[in-house]
């Protein structure tokens, strides 16, 4: 359904202004923005690749990684229609599907030399605190990103995501700015994106070693005889990063 997001500036103590939304005239400030700061969508993602050609003659928007390794099409809806950019984003998801490590590591290397950083390996150690992956692409996630969704859209990635664990998602960007130029950015995700990966999981196989759960790190650390400095640890580190999620030898802190 689609949602009215709205803002208020708090001032002179109690007194609310509302900030009027205003249109954002194009969305390809949005795609800028993406790829200077990508964590305005997740923390969980590094940029490996700008307008990526497929072998169909498409182009993705950006192309990403997670820290498990998993490739994550971003696509911009622009002006295309319901039919027009799911069909596209899954049409993406087909040629992402049999990427292999190397031509990964390939796209990404090529657009980090351009961006002045690299190699991808040194890249991901420097994002996640952990070694790249040994497999890559196991799965892959898909987001439309708009400034608006329509409901048609909406029920076609509910439909995949609920009933087959499809990874797909949307967020919408509402821009709004005040009277005086300042602009602002408000972001709203269609499906919870921890939902996304949920159901993603308990309908896939993997071939991946699963990371180890909170109580399995705990109990080895137990074991090790350090249990308490490790209970301490965590607990002081989560309090100052914006998520954490474990991996198959530790815990890795994102923010």
């Amino acid at each position: 359904m689609p949602q009215d997001v709205k803002i208020w500036e708090i001032k002179d103590g109690d007194n609310l202004e509302e900030i009027k939304k205003s249109k954002l005239e194009l969305e390809e400030r949005i795609e800028n923005w993406l790829e200077k700061d990508i964590s305005i969508i997740s923390n969980d993602l590094l940029v490996i690749g700008r307008q990526v050609e497929t072998d169909f003659g498409g182009i993705i928007d950006l192309l990403c990684l997670d820290y498990s390794g998993d490739v994550v099409i971003i696509e911009l809806k622009r002006d295309k229609t319901p039919r027009e950019i799911t069909a596209q984003v899954l049409d993406y998801a087909s040629w992402v599907k049999e990427l292999s490590n190397d031509k990964i590591t390939e796209i990404a290397n090529m657009y980090l030399a351009k961006k002045g950083k690299g190699p991808l390996e040194k890249e991901f150690k420097d994002k996640f605190g952990e070694e790249l992956p040994e497999i890559l692409n196991e799965h892959h996630k898909m987001l439309i990103v708009a400034s608006e969704i329509d409901s048609s859209t909406e029920r076609i990635i509910e439909y995949l995501s609920n009933t087959y664990g499809v990874g797909i998602n949307a967020a919408t960007f509402h821009y709004f700015r005040n009277d005086e130029g300042k602009e602002f950015l408000a972001r709203v995700f269609l499906i919870e994106p921890s939902q996304v990966e949920y159901r993603a999981q308990t309908k896939s196989s993997s071939k991946r070693r699963p990371s180890l759960t909170y109580e399995e790190l705990q109990e080895i650390a137990e074991s090790n005889g350090v249990g308490e400095l490790y209970v301490k640890l965590v607990n002081g580190l989560t309090s100052l990063f914006d998520q954490k999620t474990t991996t198959r030898s530790s815990i890795a802190f994102i923010g």
